[in-house]
């Protein structure tokens, strides 16, 4: 990699997601004191409970060092060290804000947040979505439904229906609203199945009528 992209361009057309990606936000790096020339730390992500990847992170004047291993399929290991270059803007109320500079070569953008596939670069090199960009009407619905269903304390998914008691401590107009909202939700899902799946379901002789008599 060593520095800006290895002369290789960083547009892969990919379908992925934010989610998909592990990610430096500079804004948590600044939170953690990480930016002060001097800083050095390696942060971990996790899954299960397991280290999955890491990445070193060295703070000099004006830019972090990123250094870390990664491979693509069954390749061997490769070691990677090269520097994210960082800007800052004026804030309004006083202070100053710290972006990335994207280290992918041809870019450069100012950036909170970076991906890391073999080089960690913006979400516009990667082509990346935020999922609620990926979202259909159904997706939609049903994310806002868990949403209530969260606050509400209720098991089981969209499916599962409204009315499994209002929390304690939730003022009954409130309650009524946030259930008339989630069975609006779930009827936009429930319509969203239908569209998505029925004709399949009619293929295969599930039309829903009796006997199959028509």
């Amino acid at each position: 990699m060593g520095g800006s992209g290895s002369g290789r361009r960083w547009h892969y057309g990919s379908k992925d997601t934010t989610e998909s990606y592990r990610s430096i936000d500079v804004r948590w790096l600044k939170r953690e004191g990480m930016l002060s020339p001097g800083a050095n730390r390696r942060i971990t992500w996790s899954r299960n409970g397991e280290g999955v990847a890491s990445v070193n992170i060295r703070a000099e004047l004006g830019r972090v060092i990123l250094t870390y291993r990664h491979r693509s399929g069954g390749n061997e290991w490769k070691d990677e060290s090269y520097p994210v270059h960082l800007t800052t803007t004026p804030c309004h109320m006083g202070g100053e804000r710290h972006w990335f500079l994207c280290p992918a070569r041809g870019c450069g953008q100012r950036v909170a947040v970076i991906y890391g596939g073999g080089i960690f670069a913006c979400r516009k090199c990667y082509q990346l979505a935020y999922p609620s960009q990926r979202e259909d009407t159904g997706d939609r619905a049903a994310r806002r439904a868990h949403r209530i269903r969260d606050r509400m304390g209720w098991p089981g998914g969209v499916l599962e229906g409204s009315g499994w008691g209002k929390p304690k401590g939730m003022h009954w107009r409130t309650y009524e609203r946030l259930c008339d909202e989630h069975d609006t939700f779930e009827h936009a899902v429930n319509l969203s199945f239908i569209a998505r799946f029925g004709p399949m379901l009619k293929k295969g002789g599930f039309d829903g009528c009796e006997d199959g008599k028509k």
